[in-house]
C-alpha cells in the first residue's frame, strides 16, 4: 500500500500481519480524483469508520486535512495506526479502538467526511443502520458527505441521502450528501 499524493506521498506501509482487504491503490487515486473537484482537503474534518490500516486515513492526512479520526474494532489495526502515526510524527489524527456503530451511537463530534468501508459480508440492513445512525444523529456537517465502499450486491441509489456511484474494478463507493 502507498499513499498517493500529498506530504507522505508515495511512503509505502507494510501491513502484511493484518487479516484486511484494504481499499487497493487504483480505487482510492480515483476515489481521492474524485473528492479532489469537491473539497479542499485543507478545510475538512474526516472520520474513517472500519479503518482497518489506516490506508484511506493516511491519504486524507497527507493531503492537508484538518482533523482525522479513525475508527477500528480490531485492537491489532489499532496498535499498527498508533505505529504509523508515530513513524509519521502526525498529530492530527485520533485513533480509537471502538466498533463502528457504538461509535456512532456515543459520539457527539461533526465531521465534513465520512467513509465507511466495512466488510463486505455486510448486509444492507447494516449499512442502513449505519446510513441513519450518522443523519439521525445529525454527526455529517451540512454538505457533507458519506461515501461507503461496498460489493456490487448493496445498492444506495433510492436512499433520499444518495449523491452518485463509482465503480472501480471490484470496488464501488457510493456518496450521500447532507444537503441543506
Amino acid at each position: 500500500m502507498r499513499i498517493i499524493s500529498g506530504i507522505y506521498k508515495n511512503r509505502r506501509i507494510n501491513f502484511n500481519n493484518l487479516r484486511i482487504r484494504p481499499t487497493t491503490d487504483f480505487a482510492k487515486e480515483s476515489l481521492f480524483n474524485v473528492l479532489s473537484n469537491y473539497y479542499d482537503f485543507n478545510k475538512i474534518s474526516v472520520l474513517d469508520l472500519f479503518a482497518g490500516s489506516g490506508n484511506i486515513s493516511y491519504e486524507f492526512i497527507s493531503r492537508g486535512s484538518t482533523h482525522t479520526t479513525a475508527i477500528d474494532s480490531n485492537l491489532k489495526c489499532v496498535k499498527f495506526m498508533q505505529k504509523i502515526q508515530s513513524k509519521f510524527a502526525i498529530d492530527n489524527f485520533n485513533i480509537q479502538h471502538a466498533n463502528s456503530v457504538f461509535y456512532l451511537k456515543k459520539t457527539q463530534k461533526k465531521y465534513d467526511l465520512i467513509f465507511a468501508d466495512p466488510p463486505y459480508t455486510y448486509q444492507q440492513n447494516e449499512y442502513d443502520k449505519i446510513i441513519n445512525l450518522i443523519f439521525e444523529k445529525n454527526i455529517l456537517n451540512t454538505n457533507g458527505t458519506l461515501i461507503l465502499e461496498h460489493s456490487k450486491l448493496i445498492n444506495f441509489e433510492t436512499c433520499k441521502y444518495f449523491y452518485m456511484k463509482k465503480r472501480y474494478g471490484s470496488v464501488n463507493f457510493s456518496f450521500l450528501k447532507n444537503e441543506e
